[in-house]
């Protein structure tokens, strides 16, 4: 299906569904009572669905293409001789923090070899899209990623006196670097030297490539499935395993995180309901919510096959979920098979990745209370944890009972993803609205398994939050 197949539908739609409504309204308007009863202008839920088609991202996608490295008379190492790199081999159609922490990791590559990271919109998972494909723009589903996160990686400024260049977008690059120009290098080339190698040295080795090659454009490219199912350059076996740990000093101190932010979308999303997370109105404004919040990751749906599969394949923690100074950690108990684990195993693992209501409450009470000894041994005064925010995909009335649990509890807000307030680019971005929820509270219970567990702990790490205040069931 053409990529633009629905471009410009939305303005037809609703101008064609406007005319009608118009016209019914004149019609009836203009006969007695009985007869204006027949009609009495569109519904509120009408009204709404007329209204929630998604963003079209105009002004985003505009100052995306005026960012002022976007000039081909800059010095080097920007402009027309600038050194640029595209990773082609960039894993699409995906959840977006499956994406996310390749995207990061590419541009710190790109970063430390000198060259200028080429970045392109988020591509949707369909499945995951939270609009129907009829009332899509384009399929598949895309999100410019300046929407969802801010810094370097799209296009921000280095910190002040870095001479590395600045990111630069997919359109931009076609500019800048027409076909002519570029360099293509197969991830096969490279790949099958470090395939087992800690990720320093998968680093490494790519760096050196980058560095050494003349070329100002450079373009990595994946290869067929059938030659590596996942052709990406940090892959899902690094990914997935202790090995990038050793890419977490240099990765986490990188301007890469430490300038990464979140979009401007998203503030504006938080700052429209920062009313939530007050019990009283009068707070607002005046306390911190996010200092005396608990936030927990709570998904349902489908995690219960996702628990089973990781079982089965006796998978560990993901990513930076594998720290060692973490307080909770996993190891996959032996027995079973490669691909089917054994019913006890299965039941351990089932315990952490999709726990009971009792083991969620059990955590919730432990988590705060360890966090609170620790701050007062430290020697600062106990600090006051009574907002919780439950980050979920359900929204079923086992999520009602798990609100009425916790406020039973003693919790004097409790508040979910359910309950935010979002417009149609707010809906659009709501995973890393929840993100950075999650990112602010002085306390995070995640799943150890989970990807956005992990770059929810990455900026958590970045900011400086201690071991204790960073969770896993």
């Amino acid at each position: 299906m053409a990529r633009l197949l629905f471009r410009g539908h939305i303005s037809v739609w609703v101008l064609m569904a406007l005319l009608i409504l118009v016209s019914f309204t004149l019609f009836y308007s203009s006969n007695d009572t009985a007869s204006s009863a027949l009609f009495s202008g569109p519904s509120s839920s009408e009204l709404d669905d007329l209204a929630d088609y998604p963003p079209s991202y105009r002004d985003i996608r505009k100052l995306e293409q005026s960012l002022p490295q976007h000039n081909l008379d800059l010095p080097f190492p920007e402009g027309r001789n600038g050194r640029y790199v595209r990773f082609s081999c960039q894993i699409q159609q995906l959840g977006w923090n499956n994406v996310l922490n390749e995207l990061l990791m590419n541009n710190f590559l790109a970063y430390k070899s000198n060259r200028g990271y080429v970045f392109a919109d988020y591509v949707w998972k369909t499945g995951y899209y939270p609009w129907p494909m009829l009332k899509a723009i384009e399929w598949p589903p895309r999100t410019p990623l300046s929407a969802l996160i801010s810094g370097p990686t799209v296009g921000g400024p280095w910190p002040e006196n870095d001479p590395a260049p600045r990111s630069i977008s997919e359109a931009w690059w076609e500019v800048v670097c027409p076909p002519e120009r570029r360099r293509i290098i197969y991830t096969r080339e490279v790949k099958p030297k470090v395939a087992d190698l800690p990720g320093d040295q998968v680093f490494a080795a790519w760096q050196k490539v980058l560095l050494d090659a003349p070329e100002s454009c450079i373009e990595i490219q994946g290869v067929d499935q059938s030659e590596d199912g996942y052709s990406q350059v940090f892959d899902l076996w690094l990914w997935g395993t202790s090995r990038v740990l050793s890419l977490w000093d240099s990765f986490s101190k990188s301007p890469v995180s430490t300038h990464l932010g979140a979009s401007h979308v998203v503030e504006r999303t938080l700052e429209q309901n920062k009313r939530l997370f007050h019990a009283d109105e009068q707070e607002v404004g005046v306390i911190d919510p996010y200092d005396r919040m608990l936030a927990i990751h709570l998904r349902r749906g489908d995690f219960k096959e996702a628990c089973i599969m990781l079982s089965d394949w006796h998978s560990t923690f993901y990513s930076w979920n594998l720290h060692e100074f973490l307080p909770d950690k996993f190891s996959p108990p032996e027995g079973g098979t490669w691909g089917k684990n054994s019913p006890e195993n299965e039941k351990l693992v089932l315990e952490h990745c999709l726990p009971s209501d009792d083991a969620i409450l059990k955590k919730i009470r432990d988590s705060r209370t360890d966090y609170i000894e620790v701050m007062k041994k430290k020697g600062g005064k106990a600090p006051v944890i009574d907002v919780l925010y439950i980050l979920t995909n359900d929204n079923s009335e086992w999520l009602s009972e798990v609100k009425r649990t916790m406020k039973n509890d003693g919790w004097r807000v409790v508040t979910t993803s359910r309950d935010l307030t979002l417009d149609i680019e707010g809906k659009d971005v709501g995973m890393a609205v929840d993100m950075e929820i999650a990112r602010k509270a002085s306390v995070f219970i995640g799943n150890g398994w989970s990807s956005f567990t992990s770059n929810i702990l990455h900026r958590r790490l970045v900011d400086g939050k201690i071991p204790i205040s960073n969770r896993f069931y």
